[in-house]
């Protein structure tokens, strides 16, 4: 029987199983055989994987649910841990590969490594990341994103709300490895009063003190207003491009990985610039309370909103159609019209191979009018205000921090 594997790869997103259910229907609908490959990659080329052949009802069972039901893993394979055992043994035809950045990168090199070994098994990637950082088409989304999306407004609503109750300020630390795209939609949407992604420091080093001084510059200028509370959203990506040093020196104790670096995984980040916020807010004399919340692993898991249950299912069916089409090697996408089309992965790829990280546009007109308008912090206007609770305000504003 003509046969096809699915493999889930990275953390879970919204929506995975009702792309997996979807492509498990519309090939059992053709006659195929449906293998479910768990642990990712790491099962793909394991000695004895553990696979498990997947059924109408199972593909009914499991649509709508959060999670994965095919289980998954991180394991990023070497090329000289590839193997064709299971694609012989079982006659795999087609691999889809479900996952995001790093996901998508090993199936850009399997394709490769297959195609010089020729093997005729053809690979096609569904684009998952609730970080919305796969090079898509302009507008598009990887599913995931926007249930993700859902549940962080509404988290960050009752965050604001309890600090509008309390009179307090709240840092709340978004999910997103290296673009800001997760933080920016949820502080826009629940209105926060700062919004720290890393793309707004394209004219300046991130460092922990420039974060820092962000979030003070927010919060004097709410007082200017009258206004004693707010919300801080904070991408955690910023924690990517910080120096070694400038962790080292934050005063917080991590432990290291055997390269030297801070594990960073193991500690909330929303934890770590809290404490050396309020360090700063004591020095300066500040009596403003700022409360930590992690936003992270509560939005992987979600159950699918509307629009992941109705987009995943395009794209579980959009999987078959570039696979009746013949294409190999890309991502299945839709364009603004909703027309399924591939994006090739070598068309996406940096000098080394890897996909290329869709970041925030910091240029487009919709996210600077966000920052210039619906965004608390200080500027020149504001120098003489601040005075009344900062001795030197220009250090706090907002075009001097980002070197503007």
């Amino acid at each position: 029987m003509r046969t096809i594997a699915i493999l889930c790869g990275g953390g879970p997103a919204p929506g995975i199983n009702t792309v997996v259910a979807t492509v498990t229907k519309v090939f059992l609908n053709d006659g195929y055989r449906v293998l479910a490959v768990h642990e990712g990659y790491k099962g793909l080329f394991a000695e004895h994987p553990e696979v498990e052949e997947l059924t109408y009802d199972k593909a009914d069972q499991i649509y709508c649910r959060g999670g994965s039901a095919i289980k998954m893993s991180r394991f990023k394979p070497r090329d000289e841990d590839f193997t064709t055992n299971l694609f012989v043994k079982e006659g795999i035809e087609l691999l889809v590969t479900i996952g995001g950045d790093d996901t998508a990168s090993t199936a850009n090199r399997l394709t490769k490594y297959l195609a010089a070994h020729q093997i005729n098994i053809r690979n096609i990637h569904v684009p998952k990341t609730i970080d919305n950082d796969l090079p898509l088409p302009e507008g598009i989304p990887t599913f995931g994103f926007t249930s993700a999306k859902e549940m962080g407004v509404t988290i960050g609503k009752v965050v604001k709300a309890e600090a509008s109750t309390t009179q307090n300020w709240y840092l709340l630390m978004s999910m997103g490895r290296e673009a800001g795209h997760l933080a920016f939609e949820i502080g826009k949407g629940i209105h926060a009063s700062m919004i720290i992604i890393p793309e707004m420091f394209n004219k300046t080093q991130i460092t922990i003190d420039k974060v820092i001084r962000l979030i003070i510059s927010s919060m004097i200028k709410r007082r200017i207003v009258g206004q004693k509370f707010g919300v801080a959203v904070v991408s955690e990506g910023i924690f990517h491009f910080l120096k070694d040093e400038d962790i080292a020196s934050s005063g917080i104790t991590f432990d290291y990985d055997a390269h030297g670096h801070p594990e960073l995984s193991e500690v909330s980040k929303a934890h770590v610039i809290t404490k050396i916020l309020k360090t700063r807010l004591k020095e300066l004399g500040l009596g403003i309370i700022c409360r930590p919340v992690e936003v992270g692993y509560s939005l992987r898991c979600v159950d699918p909103a509307a629009f992941d249950l109705t987009y995943c299912t395009t794209l579980g069916i959009g999987v078959k159609k570039l696979y009746d089409e013949g294409h190999t090697g890309c991502m299945v996408a839709v364009n603004l019209e909703e027309e399924v089309i591939p994006v090739y992965l070598k068309d996406v790829e940096d000098e080394q191979g890897k996909i290329r990280t869709r970041l925030v546009n910091i240029e487009k007109e919709v996210v600077r009018q966000t920052f210039a308008e619906n965004m608390y912090y200080l500027t020149a206007q504001d120098r003489e205000r601040a005075r009344e609770w900062l001795s030197d305000p220009e250090m706090f504003e907002y075009d001097k921090i980002l070197n503007r």
